[in-house]
């Protein structure tokens, strides 16, 4: 049976090939490429042009198999993935080596056909032997019949050794690159919530096969089973982040957790961020960064709403090494939230931040609506006060340089500048830069602050900056 559904297949429809699929909960047939196929009878397809976290295992009756495109190999040659080093490396040294050898092959030859004339013979360390030479006879005898042949010969047996037979860096390489395409996790549950992944994440096998993933909303240990978990519960003493608390206004409370102190809590943290932040890649090598959790207090504890990382010793200045709201909880300002806080640490600190790039998708889009918020408030207000200073009514110029909004916000002077050319606030005017504001700008900033229930209060902040170039990491 399982013949006859394989051969049912068109030939072309391999792994790599492009077709339309037509997407869950629509009509519409976008491009699709096929990244894996199981049982000839389910495909695993990413979208082009969409999200990774929209690709998703779909049926035959889903696909469009009339306009089927082959893989496109030369892309891939340039594209993402660059070429074997072992292969490149080959290729040159192979071509140079044999050029060199032929060479050597070449004069030796000579040498050895001008040395004939002579009598003489090449030893094989290059010196000459002289019949008339004392033990010259024995010597000749003891020489190899072709000496060059193996110098000749040799170069090109490497490119047979180096095709290993199962650990290939370049098999293992792509092979790592498909598995770490697909999603693994079917579903996680936290607490009171079911949450669908939309990325790779590296649990152990036999949890991936589960059809969901229960995790501890303290500990985040991952358990097979709710009974499994319950048992957990109960001798699990945790009901905050293992960290120290920063911050507490109201239900918001932000604990800071040490990579190495708390790994085994930072390293289930990666897992659990994994899942649903697509260029994360670390997992187990925390003892360098800093965990600052954000939580939400209830009767229960203090449940997970997201977190940023950061390096305890950045060369770049940078405040985040990587932020995540969880699902459930975005699109509620929490993600600003979590941005002011890592600006709020880094005025702490007394210098200006940015978070590592590139930037996901959302996150570029948070902070990129957190820097115009920023910047647009200490804009408005320095306007507010030329305008009470100034005698003429209207003032749409404030007088405030770059610098003294990198040194108010926290924020890059390079975050800065991009920000403004984004609103389009800067202007050149008799032979200099200026900022200026419109009334539709400081009205789309006026209703974007009133969506903003929750701030941070620095008054309600508990920290001293460490230097982690004096002491231990």
């Amino acid at each position: 049976m399982e013949a006859e559904k394989s051969s049912e297949l068109p030939a072309n429809l391999v792994e790599g090939c492009r077709l339309p699929v037509r997407m869950s909960g629509t009509e519409e047939w976008p491009l699709a490429e096929i990244i894996s196929i199981k049982d000839a009878t389910s495909f695993y397809v990413h979208y082009i042009d969409y999200n990774k976290r929209l690709d998703e295992w779909v049926p035959k009756d889903r696909l469009n198999l009339s306009k089927i495109q082959p893989p496109q190999k030369k892309d891939a040659k340039k594209g993402a993935r660059p070429p074997s080093p072992d292969a490149s490396r080959r290729n040159q040294s192979g071509r140079k080596r044999k050029t060199l050898h032929g060479a050597a092959a070449e004069s030796q030859q000579a040498k050895a056909s001008r040395q004939a004339l002579n009598g003489s013979v090449i030893n094989g360390d290059g010196s000459t032997i002289h019949p008339d030479t004392p033990g010259a006879e024995e010597a000749m005898k003891e020489l190899p019949m072709e000496v060059e042949e193996p110098q000749v010969e040799t170069p090109l047996q490497p490119p047979q050794q180096n095709l290993r037979k199962g650990g290939s860096m370049v098999q293992h390489t792509g092979h790592d690159d498909t598995v770490t395409r697909i999603k693994n996790v079917q579903c996680v549950e936290l607490g009171e919530h079911r949450i669908q992944p939309w990325y790779f994440s590296p649990y152990p096998q036999e949890w991936c096969n589960l059809t969901c993933i229960y995790l501890c909303e303290f500990c985040l240990k991952y358990c097979k089973c709710r009974t499994s978990l319950m048992r957990h519960r109960e001798k699990c003493n945790l009901y905050y982040p293992p960290g120290n608390e920063l911050y507490r206004k109201d239900d918001i409370s932000f604990f800071e957790c040490d990579g190495r102190k708390c790994r085994q809590y930072a390293q289930n943290l990666c897992l659990l961020a994994k899942l649903f932040l697509d260029h994360k890649t670390l997992y187990y090598d925390t003892d360098p960064f800093l965990f600052y959790v954000m939580t939400k207090y209830d009767e229960k504890g203090y449940h997970l709403v997201g977190y940023f990382s950061k390096e305890k010793e950045s060369s770049e200045d940078y405040n985040v090494a990587c932020i995540l709201t969880l699902p459930p909880y975005q699109r509620k300002g929490y993600g600003k939230l979590l941005i002011e806080f890592s600006y709020e640490l880094s005025k702490f600190e007394g210098k200006t931040g940015t978070p590592e790039k590139p930037l996901s998708d959302l996150g570029l889009l948070s902070y990129r609506s957190y820097w115009s918020d920023a910047i647009l408030e200490i804009l408005v207000e320095q306007l507010k006060t030329d305008s009470s200073s100034s005698s003429t009514t209207t003032v749409s110029t404030p007088l405030m340089c770059i610098n003294e909004i990198c040194e108010v916000t926290s924020i890059r002077k390079d975050d800065v500048i991009s920000t403004l050319q984004h609103l389009n606030l800067i202007h050149y005017y008799k032979g200099q830069y200026v900022l200026s504001l419109n009334k539709e700008v400081i009205d789309t900033h006026t209703r974007s602050m009133s969506k903003r229930k929750v701030r941070i209060d620095a008054k309600c902040m508990h920290w001293t900056p460490k230097d982690w170039s004096k002491r231990g990491k």
